[in-house]
């Protein structure tokens, strides 16, 4: 049965994150994501070194909704999309802490699970499978 949680965390926004407009810049917000999948993985993949990933990005994009500024505080939302043989795919929504109805960002990213000693993409376990059905939004 998927439950279709979300996965939650608090972006701290730094100050080198900023451009000369004044907010943040369009590349940052991949950081983002990142941090997200940095965080998810810790949890639930106990991810403890940047060598115990067992996936690689496939593909990344992010839909720029409003600019974050530089007194807005960011959570970031995702969940699992879809989980297929090799690959799944997570959602992001950035949003602001304390208010969830101002959106600054979605985006999508597909990882590829793999193996970096054989140079090859690998099926998805069925251990990390379990673990991503938990967060799989249909």
């Amino acid at each position: 049965m998927n439950s279709g949680k979300i996965f939650s965390t608090n972006i701290q926004v730094r100050f080198r994150d900023f451009d000369a407009l004044g907010h943040v810049n369009n590349s940052v917000f991949f950081t983002y994501f990142e941090e997200g999948r940095k965080k998810f993985s810790q949890k639930y993949f106990k991810v403890s070194d940047p060598s115990d990933f067992r996936f690689i990005m496939a593909h990344i994009r992010c839909d720029y909704i409003e600019p974050v500024m530089f007194v807005d505080k960011v959570t970031l939302q995702m969940w699992v999309k879809d989980i297929g043989t090799k690959s799944f795919a997570f959602e992001y929504k950035l949003v602001h802490q304390s208010d969830e109805s101002i959106v600054y960002a979605t985006g999508e990213s597909v990882q590829v699970c793999y193996d970096y000693k054989k140079n090859q993409s690998i099926v998805v376990s069925d251990e990390i499978k379990a673990k991503l059905t938990a967060y799989l939004k249909q």
